[in-house]
């Protein structure tokens, strides 16, 4: 990845929010020091780039919390060479991390002006990222399988679109409905065909998938 500036920054993001927050896969940490969050937010926003919250990128959307978005990376289990699907590229962020673990990265992203912005600065940077625009809901069929699978938007129950393009042993990261209101972070492990085994991580705020597996519009 190109270098870019306010590394101090990163350190002290790692150190405050994600260290202290019992990230413990190195790997992880070390992509979260080397990928420069401030190039994927707004100007407008560029002075909170390392605060720990999600940012508003436009339509809605979000790049997500320092600390979810380690958890969420770490909860993965990523080896390098990997095939992973990211549904909901918002702003490349995450894409980006991904791409630093040596993942191959599939991501796909309703918003056309989201997703033509993401790719562009994740070539700038020298991530290798397939972008496609579409419901990311129903997965990328024609890539399909992969090993892992990230959602960053909020579905309302698990879903079997994204499990039925997951491999044997991979492993898919969703934000859902809870049962008892608001939402929450489920690490789902497919151990067969017809076997999910389902860890709750934390609880979580995102904004809603919109698609034909997600939420309407």
């Amino acid at each position: 990845m190109k270098k870019a500036g306010r590394y101090k920054d990163r350190q002290e993001m790692v150190s405050r929010q994600i260290l202290c927050r019992r990230i413990k896969d190195s790997a992880v940490i070390d992509a979260f020091l080397e990928v420069p969050r401030h190039l994927f937010v707004p100007n407008s926003e560029s002075k909170n780039s390392y605060s720990d919250s999600p940012l508003p990128i436009g339509r809605g959307q979000t790049i997500s919390q320092p600390y979810i978005a380690a958890l969420m990376t770490e909860s993965l289990g990523l080896a390098p060479g990997q095939k992973v699907l990211e549904v909901g590229t918002g702003s490349g962020y995450q894409a980006a991390i991904l791409a630093c673990l040596g993942a191959q990265v599939y991501s796909i992203e309703r918003y056309a002006f989201l997703a033509k912005a993401a790719e562009n600065r994740l070539l700038s940077l020298g991530c290798k990222v397939k972008i496609k625009i579409g419901d990311g809901s129903e997965g990328w069929q024609q890539e399909a399988p992969f090993d892992r699978i990230i959602v960053t938007a909020a579905m309302p129950a698990l879903p079997q679109a994204l499990l039925d393009q997951l491999t044997l042993g991979g492993r898919l990261v969703v934000p859902l409905e809870a049962e008892s209101g608001g939402q929450e972070l489920i690490l789902a492990e497919k151990i067969s065909p017809k076997e999910i085994k389902k860890k709750r991580l934390c609880a979580c705020i995102f904004v809603p998938l919109i698609g034909r597996y997600g939420y309407k519009e």
